[in-house]
Protein backbone atom coordinates (compact mmCIF):
# COMPACT_ATOMS: atom_id res chain seq x y z
CA UNK A 1 0.00 0.00 0.00
CA UNK A 2 3.07 2.44 1.18
CA UNK A 3 4.23 1.80 -2.17
CA UNK A 4 0.96 2.58 -4.33
CA UNK A 5 1.05 5.53 -2.09
CA UNK A 6 4.20 6.75 -3.03
CA UNK A 7 3.79 6.02 -6.59
CA UNK A 8 0.82 7.85 -6.92
CA UNK A 9 1.81 10.92 -5.35
CA UNK A 10 4.62 10.77 -7.43
CA UNK A 11 2.30 10.96 -10.51
CA UNK A 12 0.09 13.26 -9.39
CA UNK A 13 3.11 16.31 -8.86
CA UNK A 14 3.31 17.29 -12.43
CA UNK A 15 -0.30 17.52 -12.79
CA UNK A 16 0.03 20.06 -9.14
CA UNK A 17 2.51 22.01 -12.00
CA UNK A 18 0.64 22.19 -14.02
CA UNK A 19 -2.32 22.98 -12.78
CA UNK A 20 -0.53 25.96 -10.45
CA UNK A 21 0.31 27.50 -14.12
CA UNK A 22 -2.71 27.25 -15.32
CA UNK A 23 -4.29 28.88 -12.93
CA UNK A 24 -1.91 31.31 -12.42
CA UNK A 25 -2.71 32.07 -16.23
CA UNK A 26 -6.27 32.29 -16.04
CA UNK A 27 -5.62 34.57 -13.01
CA UNK A 28 -3.09 36.75 -15.09
CA UNK A 29 -6.22 37.24 -17.80
CA UNK A 30 -8.40 38.02 -15.06
CA UNK A 31 -5.69 40.71 -13.40
CA UNK A 32 -5.05 42.25 -16.63
CA UNK A 33 -9.09 42.47 -17.57
CA UNK A 34 -9.50 44.26 -13.89
CA UNK A 35 -6.29 46.73 -14.59
CA UNK A 36 -8.30 47.82 -17.63
CA UNK A 37 -11.02 48.14 -15.95
CA UNK A 38 -9.63 50.53 -13.08
CA UNK A 39 -7.81 52.60 -15.71
CA UNK A 40 -10.84 53.00 -17.89
CA UNK A 41 -12.80 54.47 -14.98
CA UNK A 42 -9.50 56.75 -14.24
CA UNK A 43 -9.18 58.07 -17.70
CA UNK A 44 -12.72 58.78 -17.86
CA UNK A 45 -12.55 61.02 -14.25
CA UNK A 46 -9.29 62.27 -15.39
CA UNK A 47 -10.88 63.67 -19.05
CA UNK A 48 -14.32 64.72 -17.01
CA UNK A 49 -12.13 66.69 -14.34
CA UNK A 50 -10.13 68.02 -17.33
CA UNK A 51 -13.00 70.22 -18.41
CA UNK A 52 -13.38 74.01 -17.84
CA UNK A 53 -15.90 76.30 -16.23
CA UNK A 54 -15.68 79.84 -16.65
CA UNK A 55 -17.50 82.22 -14.89
CA UNK A 56 -17.45 85.47 -16.93
CA UNK A 57 -17.45 88.53 -14.56
CA UNK A 58 -19.25 91.58 -14.85
CA UNK A 59 -17.61 93.73 -11.89
CA UNK A 60 -13.87 94.92 -12.15
CA UNK A 61 -14.28 95.73 -8.33
CA UNK A 62 -11.09 93.71 -6.86
CA UNK A 63 -12.64 92.80 -3.80
CA UNK A 64 -16.13 91.65 -5.32
CA UNK A 65 -13.87 89.09 -7.79
CA UNK A 66 -12.06 88.03 -4.20
CA UNK A 67 -15.27 87.07 -2.63
CA UNK A 68 -16.58 85.20 -5.50
CA UNK A 69 -13.41 83.68 -5.78
CA UNK A 70 -13.65 82.78 -1.79
CA UNK A 71 -17.22 81.55 -2.51
CA UNK A 72 -16.54 79.35 -5.33
CA UNK A 73 -13.56 77.16 -3.83
CA UNK A 74 -15.49 76.59 -0.43
CA UNK A 75 -18.34 74.67 -2.72
CA UNK A 76 -17.86 70.35 -2.78
CA UNK A 77 -17.59 70.39 -6.23
CA UNK A 78 -14.75 72.80 -7.09
CA UNK A 79 -10.96 72.49 -7.78
CA UNK A 80 -8.33 74.36 -9.03
CA UNK A 81 -10.01 77.71 -8.40
CA UNK A 82 -7.98 80.84 -10.47
CA UNK A 83 -8.76 84.39 -11.60
CA UNK A 84 -7.87 85.16 -15.01
CA UNK A 85 -8.31 88.84 -16.28
CA UNK A 86 -7.42 89.67 -19.55
CA UNK A 87 -4.36 89.67 -20.77
CA UNK A 88 -4.30 85.79 -19.05
CA UNK A 89 -7.56 85.29 -21.13
CA UNK A 90 -5.90 86.24 -24.13
CA UNK A 91 -2.82 83.87 -24.02
CA UNK A 92 -5.36 81.26 -23.14
CA UNK A 93 -7.39 82.06 -26.06
CA UNK A 94 -3.91 82.34 -28.46
CA UNK A 95 -2.62 78.84 -27.05
CA UNK A 96 -6.21 76.82 -27.32
CA UNK A 97 -6.55 78.51 -31.17
CA UNK A 98 -2.65 78.66 -31.84
CA UNK A 99 -3.03 82.06 -33.61
CA UNK A 100 -2.95 85.72 -31.95
CA UNK A 101 -5.37 88.11 -32.99
CA UNK A 102 -3.63 91.09 -31.33
CA UNK A 103 -2.61 91.88 -35.29
CA UNK A 104 -6.16 92.49 -36.27
CA UNK A 105 -7.66 93.72 -33.02
CA UNK A 106 -6.74 96.54 -30.99
CA UNK A 107 -8.76 95.95 -28.21
CA UNK A 108 -8.94 93.11 -26.28
CA UNK A 109 -12.60 91.27 -26.43
CA UNK A 110 -11.98 89.09 -23.80
CA UNK A 111 -14.04 89.36 -20.34
CA UNK A 112 -12.13 88.53 -17.09
CA UNK A 113 -13.61 85.30 -15.35
CA UNK A 114 -12.70 82.68 -13.03
CA UNK A 115 -12.13 79.14 -13.91
CA UNK A 116 -12.59 76.08 -12.38
CA UNK A 117 -12.92 72.62 -12.40
CA UNK A 118 -15.78 70.25 -11.45
CA UNK A 119 -14.83 66.69 -9.57
CA UNK A 120 -15.56 64.25 -11.80
CA UNK A 121 -18.52 63.08 -9.98
CA UNK A 122 -20.03 66.34 -10.91
CA UNK A 123 -19.72 66.29 -14.18
CA UNK A 124 -22.99 65.61 -15.76
CA UNK A 125 -25.48 67.88 -17.50
CA UNK A 126 -28.18 67.77 -14.34
CA UNK A 127 -25.30 68.97 -11.80
CA UNK A 128 -23.35 71.55 -13.93
CA UNK A 129 -26.82 72.67 -14.42
CA UNK A 130 -27.65 72.81 -10.84
CA UNK A 131 -23.82 74.30 -10.05
CA UNK A 132 -24.44 77.12 -12.94
CA UNK A 133 -27.74 77.85 -11.56
CA UNK A 134 -26.47 78.12 -8.32
CA UNK A 135 -23.74 80.58 -8.94
CA UNK A 136 -26.07 82.88 -10.89
CA UNK A 137 -28.90 82.85 -7.69
CA UNK A 138 -25.50 83.81 -5.39
CA UNK A 139 -24.04 86.38 -7.74
CA UNK A 140 -26.19 86.62 -10.77
CA UNK A 141 -25.67 90.84 -10.68
CA UNK A 142 -21.64 90.29 -11.01
CA UNK A 143 -21.57 87.45 -13.47
CA UNK A 144 -22.72 87.39 -16.77
CA UNK A 145 -22.93 83.66 -17.51
CA UNK A 146 -20.95 80.39 -16.79
CA UNK A 147 -19.91 79.03 -19.78
CA UNK A 148 -18.74 75.35 -20.48
CA UNK A 149 -18.74 72.46 -23.76
CA UNK A 150 -22.20 71.27 -22.84
CA UNK A 151 -22.38 68.89 -25.92
CA UNK A 152 -18.77 67.52 -24.99
CA UNK A 153 -19.95 66.87 -21.60
CA UNK A 154 -23.25 65.22 -22.77
CA UNK A 155 -20.77 63.23 -25.24
CA UNK A 156 -18.62 61.97 -22.63
CA UNK A 157 -21.39 60.69 -20.31
CA UNK A 158 -23.16 58.88 -22.92
CA UNK A 159 -20.25 57.26 -24.11
CA UNK A 160 -18.55 56.24 -20.53
CA UNK A 161 -22.20 55.04 -19.89
CA UNK A 162 -22.42 52.64 -22.59
CA UNK A 163 -18.19 51.17 -22.32
CA UNK A 164 -19.22 50.72 -18.83
CA UNK A 165 -22.25 48.86 -19.97
CA UNK A 166 -19.95 46.71 -22.05
CA UNK A 167 -17.36 46.54 -20.04
CA UNK A 168 -19.68 45.28 -17.10
CA UNK A 169 -21.38 42.61 -19.00
CA UNK A 170 -17.79 41.20 -20.77
CA UNK A 171 -16.24 41.39 -17.13
CA UNK A 172 -19.55 39.01 -15.65
CA UNK A 173 -18.56 36.87 -18.91
CA UNK A 174 -14.77 36.55 -18.14
CA UNK A 175 -15.25 35.72 -14.42
CA UNK A 176 -17.56 32.80 -15.30
CA UNK A 177 -15.19 31.75 -17.72
CA UNK A 178 -11.86 32.09 -14.97
CA UNK A 179 -14.42 30.18 -12.97
CA UNK A 180 -15.14 27.47 -14.90
CA UNK A 181 -11.58 27.15 -16.35
CA UNK A 182 -9.80 27.10 -12.61
CA UNK A 183 -12.08 24.65 -11.42
CA UNK A 184 -11.44 22.36 -14.50
CA UNK A 185 -7.99 22.84 -14.08
CA UNK A 186 -8.05 21.83 -10.13
CA UNK A 187 -10.78 18.75 -11.14
CA UNK A 188 -8.30 17.41 -13.62
CA UNK A 189 -5.03 17.67 -11.22
CA UNK A 190 -7.49 15.88 -9.17
CA UNK A 191 -8.50 13.41 -11.05
CA UNK A 192 -4.99 11.75 -11.35
CA UNK A 193 -5.43 11.18 -7.20
CA UNK A 194 -8.70 9.31 -7.20
CA UNK A 195 -6.73 6.05 -6.15
CA UNK A 196 -4.73 7.48 -3.60
CA UNK A 197 -7.89 8.84 -2.29
CA UNK A 198 -10.04 5.73 -2.29
CA UNK A 199 -7.02 3.46 -0.91
CA UNK A 200 -6.94 5.49 1.99
CA UNK A 201 -10.37 5.47 2.02
CA UNK A 202 -10.24 1.72 1.97
CA UNK A 203 -7.81 1.68 4.70
CA UNK A 204 -9.90 3.31 7.59
CA UNK A 205 -8.79 6.79 7.05
CA UNK A 206 -11.65 9.42 7.59
CA UNK A 207 -13.10 11.70 5.29
CA UNK A 208 -11.26 14.65 7.24
CA UNK A 209 -7.69 13.03 7.72
CA UNK A 210 -8.39 12.18 3.66
CA UNK A 211 -9.23 16.11 2.81
CA UNK A 212 -7.16 18.38 5.26
CA UNK A 213 -3.85 17.47 3.87
CA UNK A 214 -5.41 17.85 0.07
CA UNK A 215 -6.94 21.19 1.37
CA UNK A 216 -3.91 22.36 2.49
CA UNK A 217 -1.85 21.70 -0.81
CA UNK A 218 -5.14 23.05 -2.48
CA UNK A 219 -4.30 26.65 -0.20
CA UNK A 220 -0.82 26.85 -0.94
CA UNK A 221 -1.08 25.86 -4.47
CA UNK A 222 -3.80 28.91 -5.00
CA UNK A 223 -1.12 31.20 -2.95
CA UNK A 224 1.38 30.01 -5.90
CA UNK A 225 -0.55 30.75 -8.77
CA UNK A 226 -1.70 34.30 -7.34
CA UNK A 227 2.02 35.20 -6.65
CA UNK A 228 3.28 34.32 -10.36
CA UNK A 229 0.15 35.87 -11.70
CA UNK A 230 0.82 39.21 -9.47
CA UNK A 231 4.24 39.17 -10.09
CA UNK A 232 3.41 38.90 -13.88
CA UNK A 233 0.61 41.68 -13.65
CA UNK A 234 2.60 43.79 -11.40
CA UNK A 235 5.56 43.46 -14.44
CA UNK A 236 3.06 44.11 -17.12
CA UNK A 237 1.81 47.37 -15.14
CA UNK A 238 5.63 48.80 -15.09
CA UNK A 239 6.30 48.17 -18.99
CA UNK A 240 2.39 50.02 -19.46
CA UNK A 241 3.83 53.00 -17.35
CA UNK A 242 7.25 53.01 -18.57
CA UNK A 243 5.35 53.30 -22.29
CA UNK A 244 2.84 55.51 -21.03
CA UNK A 245 3.80 57.96 -18.52
CA UNK A 246 0.08 59.15 -18.40
CA UNK A 247 -1.13 55.69 -16.93
CA UNK A 248 1.29 56.48 -13.91
CA UNK A 249 -0.23 59.47 -13.40
CA UNK A 250 -3.85 57.83 -12.84
CA UNK A 251 -3.06 55.16 -11.11
CA UNK A 252 -4.91 54.58 -7.86
CA UNK A 253 -2.34 52.76 -5.73
CA UNK A 254 -5.26 51.60 -3.33
CA UNK A 255 -7.22 50.02 -5.93
CA UNK A 256 -4.17 48.24 -7.37
CA UNK A 257 -3.83 46.82 -4.26
CA UNK A 258 -7.08 45.85 -3.42
CA UNK A 259 -7.06 44.37 -7.45
CA UNK A 260 -3.93 42.04 -6.57
CA UNK A 261 -6.00 41.14 -3.19
CA UNK A 262 -8.85 40.16 -5.09
CA UNK A 263 -6.55 37.67 -7.31
CA UNK A 264 -5.55 36.20 -3.77
CA UNK A 265 -8.99 35.68 -2.85
CA UNK A 266 -10.11 34.26 -6.08
CA UNK A 267 -6.74 31.96 -6.51
CA UNK A 268 -7.09 30.32 -3.15
CA UNK A 269 -10.89 30.28 -2.83
CA UNK A 270 -11.44 28.28 -6.07
CA UNK A 271 -8.66 26.10 -5.87
CA UNK A 272 -9.72 25.16 -2.00
CA UNK A 273 -13.68 24.68 -3.25
CA UNK A 274 -12.69 22.71 -6.16
CA UNK A 275 -10.27 20.56 -4.48
CA UNK A 276 -12.49 19.54 -1.52
CA UNK A 277 -15.78 19.15 -3.91
CA UNK A 278 -13.38 16.62 -5.94
CA UNK A 279 -11.92 14.90 -2.90
CA UNK A 280 -15.56 14.12 -1.78
CA UNK A 281 -16.72 13.27 -5.39
CA UNK A 282 -14.07 10.44 -5.47
CA UNK A 283 -14.81 9.15 -1.91
CA UNK A 284 -19.02 8.42 -2.76
CA UNK A 285 -17.94 6.36 -5.91
CA UNK A 286 -17.16 2.85 -6.26
CA UNK A 287 -13.49 1.89 -6.86
CA UNK A 288 -15.14 0.50 -10.33
CA UNK A 289 -16.32 3.62 -11.21
CA UNK A 290 -13.01 5.12 -10.41
CA UNK A 291 -11.72 3.29 -14.08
Amino acid sequence: MAIIGKASLKRSKPNYIYSIVGVALVLLIMGIMGWFFLNINSVGNAFKEDIRLSAYLRTLNKDTIGQIQLYISKQSFAKNVTYVDKNTAKQIWNKENNEDWAKILDVNPLPESIDFYAKAEYVNTDSLSKISANLMAAYGDQITEIQYPKSLVSNLNERASKLGLIFLVVAIILCLIVTFSIDNTIRLAMFSNRFLIKTMQMVGATRSFIARPLGIRALINGLISSGIAIILLFSIIGWAESQFPQLKVIRDTKLTIILFGGLILLGVGISVYSTHRSVMKYLKMKLDELY
